[in-house]
């Protein structure tokens, strides 16, 4: 990938507070591959 302005500046991250943070966008492609909330132990 050859970083143009346009992409550097879609790919930036210094606002966030880690580098494995991610954004809702990402969040959004991750929890389609997440399994369903299964309940376990006790109430």
């Amino acid at each position: 990938m050859v970083w143009t302005e346009m992409t550097r500046a879609q790919y930036q991250r210094d606002d966030l507070e880690y580098a494995s943070d991610l954004r809702d966008a990402g969040w959004a492609l991750i929890a389609l591959l997440m399994p369903e909330k299964k309940r376990l132990g006790r109430p």
